[in-house]
Parts: structure tokens; C-alpha cells; sequence
């Protein structure tokens, strides 16, 4: 995994309203802080980048000791994917000249990019210029699907999604169809969480 490179959300949970959007599973409110991530810097989403949540300061520590890199991006999180196979909405994010540096650096070296949500994904294959990451900010309405393919990540850590929502056509961009059958099939059986605080699976 050595020069691996996770691009990870640099958003947080906007501190406006103090209530972010919760699921009805969670018993109740949690304090603001429960719903950022290690990452978070700047307020603004409407719900936890709920991806990331499982990383803690000494993980990200023992892996950068192994030699993985992260490049943050910034991507405001609107309302979760719509559940009837809408089109996600326009989303505000940022990708800077560092982050894309270290993007361009490490695919010239071979290494994999690993996206951190498919928020992650979607803010970085939306400043994609003639093959290369470049830096870039604004808002975005980018659908990636089958189809349209991933043009910079070769994998992605991501929680699991419901079966109509948008987000399983980037979940198919990246991994083969039967391998994500599989691992829902896994999920489902082994009582797996979805959502915010639900549990995470790694696709390439």
C-alpha cells in the first residue's frame, strides 16, 4: 500500500441550525462533534460525510507511517442520495493545487488514488482536465455512472447505499457488479449498518 494516496473531505457539518440531518435508527441527537470527521475544517454540509467517520487520529497517524499520503478536498455534503434513483444534487467543493499535485504525482508513480466517500469522488473527478487533476472549485453536478466511468480514482472506500439510491452507479464505475452484489449480499446478512454511522467497505 506504500504511496497510496486517500483523498478525503475537508467539510464538517455546518454549526448554523446545530441539528444535522440524522437517520431514524439513531436513538437520539448526538452533539454537533459526533457528526464530523477527523478531516473536517470548514462548516458547511448539511449531513456527516459519513465515509470518513471511522477514521480516527491515531489510524490516519499508522498510515501515514505506512506510507500512504492524503490529499483533502473539500466538498459540502447536500442531502444523502436520494433514494429513488434521482439525480444527486449540486454540491460546492474544492479541490486546491496541492491536492492535485499530489493526485498527478502519485498516478505518475503507478500508485492507487482511493477515494474517501463517493463525496471525495465526485468532488475530484470533477476537476479532471485532458487526463490530468488540476485545481478547481465551484459547484458541481457531476452523475458518474457505468457508463461515464472514473477517470482518476482506482478505488473507494464508501458505506453501503440503499438499492435505488444514485450512488451505486459510481459504486459500479469503480467495481465489477458481481463484486458488489457480493458484498451487499454480506452486509445484509451479517447485520451491517447503514448510513451516518453505519459501517465502510473498500472496492477497487
Amino acid at each position: 500500500m506504500d504511496g497510496h494516496v486517500r483523498c478525503s473531505f475537508r467539510a464538517k457539518v455546518s454549526a448554523g441550525s446545530r441539528r444535522p440531518i440524522r437517520y431514524s435508527y439513531v436513538p437520539r441527537q448526538w452533539p454537533l462533534p459526533f457528526y464530523q470527521t477527523v478531516f473536517a475544517e470548514h462548516p458547511g454540509s448539511a449531513e456527516m460525510p459519513s465515509a470518513a467517520r471511522p477514521f480516527t487520529d491515531r489510524i490516519v497517524t499508522r498510515l501515514v507511517s505506512a506510507g500512504i499520503q492524503f490529499a483533502p478536498i473539500l466538498l459540502h455534503t447536500g442531502v444523502a442520495s436520494p433514494e429513488a434513483h434521482e439525480r444527486p444534487y449540486p454540491e460546492r467543493f474544492s479541490v486546491s493545487a496541492t491536492t492535485a499535485r499530489l493526485v498527478n504525482q502519485a498516478r505518475e508513480a503507478g500508485n492507487r488514488i482511493i477515494g474517501i466517500g463517493t463525496t471525495a469522488v465526485r468532488a475530484l473527478e470533477s476537476a479532471v482536465e485532458d487526463g490530468r487533476v488540476v485545481p478547481a472549485q465551484g459547484w458541481t453536478d457531476l452523475v458518474i455512472t457505468p457508463e461515464r466511468g472514473v477517470r482518476v480514482v482506482d478505488g473507494l472506500l464508501t458505506g453501503f447505499h440503499e438499492p435505488m439510491a444514485s450512488h451505486l452507479d459510481m459504486l459500479a464505475a469503480i467495481a465489477d457488479e458481481r463484486l458488489l452484489m457480493a458484498c451487499y449480499a454480506e452486509a445484509v446478512q451479517a447485520g451491517y449498518l447503514w448510513h451516518e454511522f453505519g459501517d465502510v467497505n473498500l472496492l477497487f
